[in-house]
């Protein structure tokens, strides 16, 4: 079994869309389990209507529920210890659950969680990993809002998060990774990610193959497994990238429904109709993973729907049933082994 423990309360409509996007889960994932926190007044009304959710779960009373709109200092002030969102990540923290997840406010999630679980040793600053579509199948994207501005260091080591994370979801053994820039020579762009991409090339990690800078139109054709960028322009990519698909998609309806011959055209094409709005779903690729922590946090978007809550709370339980701390833990593990060898190589050298 997997067992993940829900924020009941968070998003824009609390436990009548999260309880339900569990409804999706349990047909699809019939060995999960889940640890609910929430007020009773606003979750057993609708627990009650669920019969089969309510069989596989656990109900916990929460006085507290964290807004949307609460500064993180504020929710971590009033929050901690009583709200539904902090027992949900404790959960995971006391090792009763193997995954958190939450559609409520980012920064009181990202705070909650980084003072109950940590960063993991000389992880300095978490990131938070999304799941791209691509012309070839599915990339990773990170950070996409975490952390506004990154050194060489912390872009690195959201190299080696991202590849511990497409080699346990997609079960690559050397995941591709680019970092983003404003061009693929090794002249280009800030300092920053100019130094990250020399240390990523000395580090040659055999967890993961570093494959230089990639652009922004890199994303969508599926260039490398993962792009690594700070979280100012990686939140700004997600957003542009979600709300260009939903455009496509009120152009296409709007084309098909203009005349009576696109309306029987529809009729004919709509098998290929169907895949392609399938495609172009963002429900279907919710939920942004929150990396570097010990243990495994999902953000789902606050507006998303049922289908798209049980998309956010399926990424958590890939990411558990296939042990993404362990692997990350070791993939940091021979990263750190590896600079004191390099250094004491360039002491040797000049002496």
């Amino acid at each position: 079994m997997v067992r993940i423990s829900i924020d009941a309360m968070g998003g824009d409509h609390g436990p009548e869309v999260t309880l339900r996007g569990l409804t999706k889960v349990i047909e699809r994932r019939p060995d999960a389990r889940f640890l609910i926190y929430g007020r009773e007044d606003a979750v057993l009304p609708v627990l009650d209507g669920l019969p089969g959710l309510k069989d596989v779960s656990d109900f916990t009373h929460c006085e507290v529920a964290v807004r949307m709109d609460d500064k993180p200092s504020q929710a971590l002030r009033q929050g901690r210890w009583k709200s539904s969102m902090w027992k949900a990540i404790e959960a995971v923290k006391n090792g009763e659950a193997d995954a958190c997840v939450s559609a409520g406010n980012t920064g009181a999630l990202m705070a909650m969680s980084k003072f109950c679980l940590r960063t993991m040793a000389d992880i300095e600053r978490p990131a938070i990993a999304a799941i791209w579509p691509t012309m070839r199948s599915e990339s990773i994207v990170l950070d996409v809002g975490a952390t506004i501005g990154a050194d060489a260091q912390q872009l690195v080591d959201f190299a080696i998060l991202g590849a511990a994370m497409a080699n346990a979801l997609f079960d690559l053994d050397r995941p591709t990774v680019g970092l983003l820039n404003v061009g693929v020579e090794e002249i280009k762009g800030q300092e920053e990610v100019k130094e990250a991409g020399r240390m990523l090339r000395e580090a040659a990690l055999n967890t993961m193959r570093y494959e230089g800078f990639v652009e922004g139109d890199d994303i969508g054709k599926g260039t490398v497994d993962v792009v690594v960028s700070e979280g100012f322009a990686g939140n700004i990519a997600l957003k542009t990238a979600e709300g260009t698909a939903r455009q496509i998609a009120g152009y296409l309806r709007e084309a098909m429904g203009r005349t009576l011959m696109a309306r029987i055209g529809y009729l004919f094409a709509r098998g290929a109709f169907r895949r392609l709005g399938e495609k172009m779903d963002v429900r279907k690729v919710n939920g942004g993973v929150f990396l570097g922590l010990n243990g495994i946090v999902v953000k789902s978007h606050g507006g998303a729907d049922a289908e798209g809550f049980a998309a956010a709370v399926e990424l958590g339980y890939e990411m558990a049933r296939s042990h993404l701390l362990d692997r990350t833990r070791a993939t940091l593990d021979l990263y750190h082994a590896r600079k004191p060898q390099a250094a004491a190589g360039v002491t040797a050298v000049n002496e």
